[in-house]
């Protein structure tokens, strides 16, 4: 596999994981939440000549970083890891990075990226509610396996619409992936 565009991550231990997946990849590190007007500047230049890939963990602070940036250079492509793929067992202390992931979970999300671009066709508030996405019991679950199928990320509720929106995915291939996965119940 190889990978043109840089790859955003948050700190050195990512950019080895990276380049255990992906030998060849080159990285820009935003030093974890610490993210400055140089290395903004430095992203916004491998965006004008390369692309760029934000690959930051499953967390709060990894999605800040991700708008943070999105803010800046609004032409980037988004790689996204579930929390489960980014989970270390190595100490009692479970911590998330994707530092912690396989290198076949970092090439299988860096071949599923998503590039942002203006909002398609929203999925309606009724096929989220009859999917079972949001006002169920189970609707956390639900999106959390739905954003892994269409590996774009887990967000709430509220964010849902926006994130289908914002990678203009349909309402058609939201019911595919969740037939998928009630396929996979059974």
């Amino acid at each position: 596999m190889e990978v043109k565009e840089v790859i955003v991550v948050e700190g050195k231990c990512d950019t080895l994981a990276i380049r255990r997946a992906v030998p060849t990849a080159q990285t820009i590190e935003t030093n974890g939440s610490a993210l400055n007007k140089e290395t903004l500047d430095l992203i916004e230049k491998a965006a004008s000549t390369r692309g760029v890939i934000v690959f930051t963990d499953p967390d709060y602070p990894g999605r800040r970083i991700r708008a943070l940036i999105e803010e800046r250079v609004p032409s980037v492509k988004h790689a996204f890891l579930t929390k489960e793929e980014t989970i270390s067992h190595r100490t009692k202390y479970k911590s998330i990075g994707i530092e912690h992931a396989s290198p076949e979970a970092i090439r299988e999300a860096l071949e599923a990226v998503y590039t942002v671009s203006e909002p398609a066709e929203e999925v309606s508030q009724a096929a989220l509610v009859e999917l079972g996405l949001i006002g169920h019991p189970d609707a956390r679950e639900r999106r959390e396996q739905l954003a892994e199928r269409l590996k774009i990320g887990y967000v709430n509720g509220k964010g849902l619409k926006k994130r289908l929106a914002m990678f203009r995915i349909t309402e058609e291939e939201v019911r595919l992936a969740m037939n998928e996965v009630e396929e996979n119940e059974k």
